[in-house]
This record gives C-alpha cells, sequence and structure tokens, in this order.
C-alpha cells in the first residue's frame, strides 16, 4: 500500500500503539516478578522488531539491553529458519554464539509474533535475574577464568514451542541458577509480557490489515529517518574526540582501561569509531559490539531535539555508524568475560561519545554521570536461613548537567538513562537482613558549573546477616573522574569504607572482601560532572543551592565566585561582582 493511501490518524494510532504495548508489557512484568531488580528497580527492557530485525518500537528500556536486539533477530531468523512458527519462544543470555546479550544477567525472552501464518514481528522482554549461576552469586565475579565462569550461558533456545513449554529444557536452566524459584517467577511474568504483546499486535493487524500496519511502520521510520538527519546536519562536519576510562578491569588492579572514540560527522551521518579504544582483557569489563552499538546510539540521541524522544526506531540508527573491531574492549570476542560491561565500559562507551560531540554541538553538551556504585552482597538471612544475593543500584550518585539545566538529582548510572529506579528503604530492609541508617544528599560532591551536576550521596547500611562476601562489581570512579563540559568541574572521586569496630576498610571497585556480621558499609557516591564555567552561575541559583545545602558558603564563594551573606542566606551582589571581575582579570 502507498504510504499517501493512510491517514494520518491512522498513522498515529498505530505508532502509539506500538508504544503503548511496549509499556504495558513493562508493567505486566512489573507486576508479577519477585526480584528485587525487577519488581522494584525495573532493570526491565522491552520492544517489537520486524522479521528482518529492523526496529519498530522500544520507548522505555536500558540502551544495552535492547538497541542492538536488531542483531540477534537476525541471527535467530538465520539459525531456525522455517523452524518458527506461532506459540514458540526463545531464550537467551548468552554474548555470544548469535545471542548479543550484554551479560549473562540479563535473560531475553523472545517471541514471534505471526498474522494469518507469516512471521511479521518479533518482541522481546529482557530483564537482570537474580542469579545466573557462575562462580559468584549474581553473576558479578571480577576474576573469572572465562564466560563460563559467569554463569549458565544459553544461546538462543527454544524453550515453548507452538504454545508448549519446554519443561525439559526449563529444568535444566533452572537447575544451574542458585534461586530457582525466584527466577522461574520472573521467567514466567517476561513470558507473560511477550504473550500479551501478541495478542495486542494480533489484534492490531486485525483490525486495519497487514499491509496498513506495516505500511504505518515504514512511514513512521521514513519520518524518523528525517528527522535525524536534519538532527545531524545541525551539527558542523568534522572530526571531534572523546576518551573516558573505568579504574581497573577487576584483574589487572589500578591500571586504567580506555575507550576512545572519534567522531566524524559529515553532512547528515555520523560515525562513531572506536578502534582507537584498548585491547579487551583478561578481567570483566569487555563489552560485545551490540552493547557498544546500543550505547554509543543511545549517547548521540541525548544531543538530538528532545522532541524526538518518543519517535526514535530504525530510522534513528540509520544515518549512523558504529565502528569497533574485533578484539578491542569495545567488541570482545570470545570466551572473555563480560559481568560488568553494562555499566564498565558502558558508561565510558556514552562519556567518549558525549565528551566528543559537546564539542562539536555546545548548545546541547550533556556531562557525565556520576559513576556506578553497586556492590553485590551474598550471605545468609538469619531470619529465614535462606542464603540472599543484594544487588541494587540504590547508591548511584546523580545525573551530569546539560546545557541550560541542572543535572537530575538521585537517577542510576548513566547507561540507565532514568529507567532504572532506586529502591525504597522499608522494602530492602523487608526483604534483606541491612539496617539503613543514612541516605542523604551531600554537599560539595558534585561538578560545579554554570549549570552544575545533581549532588552526590552518602548511604550508611549496617549488615545484621552472617559473615558473607560483597563483590564491589562494577563499581568505578575512585580514581577517573567523568568529564565536565565546556568549562564545567569533573565528577568528584567516589570512596567506599567498611567500618569494623575501630578499623575502617577502604573498598575499591571491582574487589571481592569478606564481609562480617555488625560490619558498616560507607557508600560516598559523587554527582554528575558540570557544564560551563562555575563563575558564570547565576548568583540566584547559587543562594539556592546553599539555602538547600547542596553547597556550602566557602564553596559558594571559592568555587562559584558568590558572596552570601551566612546570617540572611541573600547575595551580596556588590562583592560577588568584585569578586568575579578579580578573578576573571587574573585569569587573563
Amino acid at each position: 500500500m502507498n504510504k499517501l493511501d493512510i491517514d494520518p490518524t491512522t498513522v498515529a494510532t498505530v505508532w502509539h500503539s506500538m508504544q503503548s504495548i511496549c509499556r504495558e508489557m513493562r508493567y505486566v512484568i512489573d507486576r508479577t516478578s519477585q526480584n528485587f531488580l525487577i519488581s522494584q528497580l525495573h532493570d526491565v527492557s522491552v520492544g517489537i522488531w520486524d522479521a528482518q530485525g529492523r526496529t519498530v518500537a522500544v520507548p522505555v528500556g536500558l540502551p544495552v539491553q535492547f538497541l542492538g536486539t536488531g542483531f540477534a533477530v537476525r541471527d535467530l531468523v538465520a539459525k531456525f529458519g522455517g523452524n518458527i512458527h506461532p506459540g514458540d519462544v526463545f531464550l537467551t543470555n548468552d554474548p555470544y554464539h548469535g545471542g548479543h546479550c550484554c551479560h549473562l544477567p540479563d535473560w531475553a525472552f523472545l517471541r514471534p509474533i505471526f498474522h494469518k501464518g507469516e512471521l511479521l514481528f518479533f518482541t522481546l522482554a529482557r530483564a537482570h535475574q537474580q542469579d545466573t549461576g557462575g562462580a559468584y552469586p549474581g553473576g558479578y565475579f571480577p576474576n573469572g577464568f572465562d564466560i563460563h565462569s559467569e554463569g549458565i550461558c544459553i544461546p538462543p533456545t527454544k524453550v515453548v514451542e507452538k504454545g508448549v513449554e519446554r519443561t525439559d529444557i526449563f529444568d535444566l536452566i533452572w537447575n544451574n541458577v542458585r534461586f530457582p524459584e525466584g527466577v522461574r517467577i520472573d521467567n514466567y511474568a517476561m513470558l507473560a509480557a511477550t504473550r500479551r504483546a501478541d495478542q495486542r499486535i494480533a489484534a492490531l493487524l486485525d483490525h486495519y490489515g497487514k499491509e496498513k500496519v506495516l505500511a504505518c511502520v515504514e512511514q513512521m521510520t521514513q519520518r524518523t529517518e528525517k528527522a535525524v538527519r536534519e538532527e545531524i546536519r545541525k551539527i558542523p562536519d568534522g572530526v571531534y574526540k572523546g576518551a573516558a576510562a573505568t579504574d581497573d578491569d577487576g584483574t589487572e588492579l589500578d591500571v586504567p582501561v580506555w575507550v576512545r572514540c572519534t567522531v566524524t560527522v559529515k553532512d547528515d551521518e555520523i560515525t562513531l569509531d572506536f578502534s582507537e579504544s584498548d585491547a579487551q582483557r583478561k578481567g570483566f569489563i569487555n563489552a560485545i559490539y551490540a552493547a557498544t552499538y546500543g550505547n554509543a546510539i543511545a549517547a548521540t540521541i541525548l544531543t538530538f531535539d528532545p522532541a524526538l524522544a518518543d519517535y526514535h526506531n530504525e530510522g534513528t540508527m540509520r544515518p549512523i555508524k558504529v565502528v569497533a573491531p574485533a578484539g578491542l574492549v569495545v567488541n570482545c570476542q570470545y570466551p572473555a568475560t563480560v559481568g560488568a560491561s553494562p555499566v564498565n565500559v558502558g558508561i565510558q562507551v556514552m562519556e567518549a561519545v558525549l565528551q566528543a560531540l559537546a564539542q562539536a554541538r555546545p548548545e546541547r553538551a550533556v556531562a557525565a554521570w556520576g559513576k556506578h556504585r553497586g556492590d553485590y552482597v551474598s550471605s545468609t538471612d538469619p531470619r529465614t536461613g535462606e542464603r540472599y544475593v543484594r544487588t541494587s543500584f540504590d547508591y548511584d550518585g546523580s545525573a551530569g548537567a546539560v546545557w541550560g539545566y541542572d543535572g537530575y538529582q538521585g537517577v542510576s548510572c548513566m547507561t540507565a538513562l532514568g529507567a532504572v529506579n532506586r529502591g525504597d528503604v522499608e522494602e530492602m530492609e523487608i526483604r534483606l537482613p541491612w539496617r539503613m541508617e543514612k541516605y542523604e544528599l551531600v554537599p560539595d560532591f558534585t561538578g560545579a558549573g554554570r549549570w552544575r551536576g545533581g549532588p552526590g550521596i552518602q548511604w550508611i547500611a549496617v549488615n545484621e546477616g552472617s559473615d558473607g562476601v560483597i563483590a564491589t562489581g562494577s563499581s568505578d570512579g575512585d580514581e577517573i573522574q567523568g568529564f565536565g563540559a565546556l568549562g564545567g568541574e569533573p565528577v568528584p572521586q567516589c570512596r567506599t569504607f567498611i567500618q569494623r569496630g575501630d578499623e575502617e576498610i577502604r573498598l575499591k571497585p571491582h574487589r571481592l572482601v569478606q564481609m562480617k556480621h555488625g560490619d558498616v558499609i560507607d557508600k560516598r557516591s559523587s554527582g554528575g560532572g558540570g557544564v560551563g564555567s562555575p563563575w558564570e552561575r547565576d548568583p540566584e541559583m547559587v543562594r539556592e543551592d546553599v539555602e538547600n545545602e547542596l553547597v556550602s558558603l566557602q564553596a559558594a564563594r571559592d568555587v562559584y565566585g558568590v558572596v552570601i551573606d551566612p546570617q540572611t542566606l541573600k547575595v551580596d551582589h556588590g562583592k560577588t561582582s568584585d569578586l568575579r571581575a578579580s578573578a576573571a582579570a587574573a585569569r587573563q
């Protein structure tokens, strides 16, 4: 059908129906799963692709989990050929062998969607499982021998065939995880979400017919591609460079691992070339190509017009080329370990792209966000006698600033882009034997700027469970600071400590550390980077920050050049003007 035969209302209805179906899938998982990461933090992504692997709808999720799913769809179709039927569901978590999964805890259920016997779409539900086997509970083992030490590797496998569950396959899989009952519940939640998508898309096809629905999808793809190309034309042609590092790889300690990106803009296309990045490492920070692709695309999108946020699809990706040669830390090869890669080097991929694009398009500059500060505790709950693993994003700092706006406070790390929530303190204490003592924003613990980063956070909790082990996992930022843009200050360095009686033990990222009953964990997670010089910040905004205890009086004067009366908390505009003028003269 010619796209001109479709009225705008039908195009909008079909398009937003696809978006709504994805959100309904996510809601089903949120309401029926049990894993804290999925049900409370929403570490889950869903989407719709056509039978050729072209992206149709990806309204909300983690870029690393789903923007590279087209690769998996195409490989699945090639592998199973004519052996794909209505009612089938495929499961994979394998980074290699056609799975294209960012790391083993993120399990992906893919369901083909048929209309009158013809394969038209695939839908995906991918979520972070409670455990996936391997050497360490939760899957974050920093010094594994190879990918198999990180857990069970499931290549694209048919787990439901023509509507009938393959119980032998599921039993084999669940027998290789530590919490099979919980994982089973979460798997069924994800299966239910894909079934709901199947029903909704089938109803859409029945109502409008295949030709009209596919024509609407094609028209929206073309519209999005046109809009993205127009955005790229606003960027001056040229070559721009960015680089970012993670503190180490967890095996070769205290040796930074670098991601380097050369961004080439020409007319209405962008090439993101990571060829100068470090080689893949022994440690668990390696990323597969699909993960790098998803994070790189997402970082680029952050510099586009926000009005496009609800319309990204295959058309977004066509003008953007991602180059990452095999064997690098951004395109590792089997059997490299990848456990931390959604964060390290995932964050570094995004930072390198954004650092380069801040030079190209300063009016859309985005500074680095606060680093991820997760830890993964494995112990026993004395209230139940059962083992548990705690995996959370609760300790992350805040977002970096963007041109014109301060960074959001309290969002999780950059690669989640706000899709992952923080946990509820009471919920955490009910589920796990930890007592929270402090969880608050910290003054002067962010990148200052004309627009400052979101504030840093301090989180203190007491282990009321048994002795156990902490994996500091994909934490980062003790040594390497995220960038500030256009004269803004970088992300401050983070710190984590165990207080054990009179002894204070520092925990660095990517380590395994013994934990004792009664240990007090103190995590100090910095805020995001700033954009623009702090000396150009509106004095009234500085005053508000002082009033809200995000900036101290001393920092207001020394960092921002704003003099505030300590009694009235009002700006002394005369002294502020003199101080800023004197500083400007000194800089010249």
